[in-house]
């Protein structure tokens, strides 16, 4: 049987700052529970969202989270950081070996736009291995929600898949299901971990390779500290959730081309009336509302109607 020790900390974080916090949170995990291997915590985590705290690439930052990783021999994915690099800001994630090694940067896919503007897309898929283990990809938050990209990284023989996630709105259940579908039809381990505090609304979550429930985190500071048995992986691709869909080898004999994916263009082409990716706005225009009086004497607004 091969296990992985996992520690997933759903920090209760401030706006920023918060690089002491994880390095006081990982040294309790190392020394309360000996037997995990990698400490995983929300995206953004250490500075938030603020570009204004972009660091270059081995900057102070990394060079302490480094040292930590050394300090208390874990694999650490601490989250997400604002990097700096070639002209572009990316939202990175460090993959830090016990020896304070960086093996892996993955930068997201997917920035949050129009929110996250500013934000470069990055272009590899990253997957990485824990020697006498297993095989694990990393995907930042709103990646999930394109499934390309965590198919892509279990073709790259990814068993467990860490999502580093930042969300303090209302679709976070909308997240879990998307979170649950993606370990079911990818037949593997999906942690996503998200941030509490003033970053986020918790309810982080892990799900087996059946789309079963490993755990479901509540909205505040949580240690979820787990023993997962990735022989399960293995025995789920080859039998089924049970004896029941073999999905992975449906997709891999599969003799169906699928246009859409053909290259750029034709992916571009086949959605010409989306319009452009921008911002919302008040449906009627840029300026507040007016208001009136309601029978109660309270203030009601006066929506018009568009055609």
């Amino acid at each position: 049987m091969s296990s992985l020790g996992i520690a997933a900390l759903q920090l209760a974080a401030d706006k920023s700052d918060n690089l002491e916090l994880v390095e006081r949170e990982t040294r309790a995990i190392a020394k309360r529970f000996p037997w995990v291997d990698l400490v995983v915590v929300g995206e953004l985590a250490v500075h938030g969202a603020s570009l204004d705290k972009a660091e270059p690439a081995g900057g102070e930052t990394e060079v302490r989270l480094k040292a930590l990783a050394a300090e208390t021999g874990l694999w650490l994915v601490p989250g997400s950081l604002y990097e700096r690099r070639d002209g572009a800001i990316y939202n990175t994630t460090p993959v830090i070996n016990p020896a304070g090694e960086m093996v892996a940067r993955y930068d997201k896919m997917f920035p949050f736009l129009p929110y996250e503007a500013g934000v470069a897309a990055g272009r590899d898929p990253v997957v990485f291995d824990i020697p006498g283990i297993g095989r694990v990809g990393v995907a930042i938050c709103y990646d999930m929600w394109f499934p390309e990209v965590i198919r892509t990284l279990v073709g790259l023989g990814a068993e467990v898949i860490l999502l580093p996630t930042m969300t303090n709105t209302i679709d976070r259940d909308v997240e879990l299901a998307i979170a649950r579908s993606n370990a079911a039809i990818n037949q593997c381990i999906f942690v996503d971990v998200n941030l509490a505090g003033d970053l986020g609304v918790g309810r982080s979550a892990i799900y087996g390779p059946g789309g079963d429930v490993i755990y479901e985190a509540g909205a505040g500071r949580e240690v979820i500290a787990l023993d997962l048995d990735l022989s399960t992986v293995a025995r789920m691709r080859e039998r089924g959730w049970n004896g029941l869909g073999q999905v992975l080898k449906s997709f891999r004999d599969s003799e169906v081309e699928f246009p859409l994916h053909a290259d750029v263009k034709a992916r571009r082409a086949s959605m010409p009336g989306l319009g452009a990716l921008e911002m919302p706005h008040r449906q009627g225009g840029d300026a507040a509302p007016r208001s009136t009086v309601d029978q109660g004497g309270g203030r009601k607004p006066r929506l018009k109607i568009l055609d």
